[in-house]
């Protein structure tokens, strides 16, 4: 019902640009982005997106935390393409750090608008990068023009996740080599960690912060971690850390994009260790508490830092394609 009615609101919205559409060019795809690239392809694309996102935000809490967290694992892999979408064996998603990925039924229901107002004209990779900018804005969180232009990309395989992906439990240097690569500074490091300000995580992603003692309780790996915190947590998360159960990246403010995850690792309070050497490692802990004291020094930050991510290794003109269907290459 939700979406036979957010489909009936969007044909009477495009009607207003029809006309102008039907005689208008449709945009060239170049290798280069561009602000407002659908301006005349499909010129309510950007807001179909949004209202998407807030449908099924309203619905569903976790979705703002699960659109940004998709980003992420697409552009660090393959570049900003879609590649994690395409489903099969053998894909990205058949990595164990991919399988508890969300939001994809979100990115769908986008795509479905998309195709029967605009067909083949907006880009899976482009509604990914639209809904996780627009999950942060509905968050609390600044609101970032980002260009676009995207093409999407054929290749998706399970074998290029793991040299390209941070695991939650990284060292810093293991953490800036893979930035590095990715074309990122050390702070967009500390800044793109700041998406941990939403979201949740599995009890299994924290557990190498934990060991059992000869008694078989539960004991703290690192003394840093704040022993409140750390008591939290075990009891939130069996001894086995049952992969099933979630907590929130953010204790304190979990629905809301903003500056308590800098303050919460000043408090020895992230939840992973590639959270917490941020501020125990000297080189990133003044940005972490120039961060935590200054919100709006954070949101300019993150702004120009969610565009550079959102720019990784893009694909231009015939470098990929527009897909049809986000969880499928398109046939030859």
């Amino acid at each position: 019902m939700m979406e036979t009615r957010t489909l009936s609101i969007w044909r009477l919205v495009f009607c207003v640009f029809a006309v102008f559409v039907l005689l208008a060019p449709a945009a060239s795809v170049s290798g280069q982005l561009m602000v407002d690239f659908y301006s005349l392809s499909c010129p309510a694309a950007e807001d179909m997106v949004r209202n998407t996102v807030r449908s099924a935000t309203s619905n569903d809490p976790s979705v703002p935390g699960r659109l940004l967290r998709l980003l992420f694992h697409d552009c660090f892999v393959e570049g900003c393409d879609a590649s994690v979408l395409i489903r099969g064996n053998g894909t990205e998603q058949s990595d164990p750090s991919n399988q508890s990925l969300g939001g994809f039924s979100v990115i769908d229901s986008a795509k479905r608008v998309l195709e029967l107002f605009c067909p083949g004209v907006v880009s899976c990779a482009d509604i990914v990068a639209l809904a996780a900018r627009d999950a942060v804005a509905l968050t609390g969180g600044p609101a970032v023009e980002i260009p676009t232009g995207r093409r999407d990309g054929r290749v998706s395989l399970v074998s290029n996740v793991r040299p390209n992906i941070v695991d939650t439990s990284f060292s810093m240097d293991e953490m800036i080599k893979i930035f590095s690569s990715k074309g990122l500074s050390l702070e967009d490091l500390v800044l793109l960690s700041g998406a941990h300000t939403i979201g949740s995580a599995h009890c299994g992603s924290f557990s190498d912060r934990f060991r059992k003692d000869p008694t078989g309780r539960l004991v703290p790996v690192d003394a840093s971690l704040d022993r409140s915190f750390a008591e939290e947590l075990m009891e939130r998360c069996p001894a086995g850390f049952d992969p099933s159960i979630t907590v929130s990246n953010d204790p304190q403010t979990s629905s809301s994009f903003d500056n308590q995850y800098f303050r919460n690792l000043m408090a020895g309070r992230g939840l992973f260790q590639s959270d917490s050497v941020l501020f125990s490692d000297a080189r990133t802990s003044n940005l972490v508490e120039a961060f935590a004291d200054d919100q709006e020094s954070f949101f300019a930050g993150w702004a120009q830092s969610f565009v550079r991510l959102t720019s990784i290794d893009v694909k231009g003109d015939g470098e990929g394609e527009i897909r049809l269907s986000c969880s499928v290459v398109n046939a030859e």
